[in-house]
C-alpha cells in the first residue's frame, strides 16, 4: 500500500489534472512513444507557440480525473504512454498542432480528445484540426464584410463623380 506522502501528492495530481480538463475548450490524448528528445522537443515548442498545455501523464491519475469531470469515455485511450494537451482558449488548438505534427512523425499516435466536456474520436480529433483557427476565421469574416462596403462605397463614388461632370 502506497504511503501516506504518495496519496497525498497523487490526489494533488488529479485534482490538478481534473481541474485542468475542466477549464479546457479541448484536449488531445497522445502517444508519444518513439519520438527522439529533438522531435519532443520541436512538438512542445510548437504547443508552446500554439498556447496549447502539453505534459505526459499517468494513465490511472488520468483516468481519475477524466472521471471527476465526467469524461470517463476516456478510459479506453489511457493505455501504453500518454500525453495530454489541453487549450482553455482555442478548440482547434491542441488539436491543429498533433495532427500537423503526425502527419511528419509517425511515431506520434493521436489516441482521442474530448471537447467541451465531450470526448471524440481520433477521427472527430482530425476534423477539428482541419478548422482554420479563430483569427483565421474572424479575418475571413471581416473581409467578406468589408467587400460588399468597399463596393458601395465605389458605386457611390462614380455616381458622384458622374453628377459632378454634368453639373458643370
Amino acid at each position: 500500500m502506497p504511503s501516506a506522502k504518495v496519496l497525498e501528492r497523487n490526489e494533488a495530481i488529479v485534482a490538478s489534472l481534473a481541474e485542468r480538463m475542466q477549464a479546457a475548450q479541448a484536449g488531445v490524448i497522445a502517444d508519444y512513444r518513439g519520438l527522439t528528445v529533438a522531435q519532443d522537443t520541436e512538438l512542445r515548442a510548437k504547443l508552446r507557440e500554439a498556447g496549447v498545455e502539453y505534459t505526459v501523464v499517468k494513465n490511472t491519475l488520468t483516468n481519475l480525473a477524466a472521471e471527476k469531470v465526467g469524461l470517463e469515455a476516456l478510459e479506453p485511450v489511457l493505455h501504453g504512454p500518454t500525453a495530454l494537451a489541453t487549450s482553455s482558449t482555442d478548440v482547434v488548438a491542441p488539436a491543429k498542432v498533433l495532427v500537423d505534427f503526425a502527419k511528419t512523425n509517425e511515431q506520434l499516435e493521436i489516441k482521442g480528445g474530448f471537447v467541451e466536456g465531450k470526448v471524440i474520436s481520433v477521427d472527430e480529433v482530425k476534423v477539428y484540426a482541419s478548422i482554420p483557427n479563430k483569427e483565421t476565421l474572424i479575418s475571413k469574416m471581416m473581409g467578406s464584410l468589408q467587400s460588399p462596403i468597399a463596393s458601395l462605397v465605389r458605386t457611390l463614388d462614380a455616381i458622384a463623380k458622374d453628377m459632378e461632370g454634368a453639373a458643370e
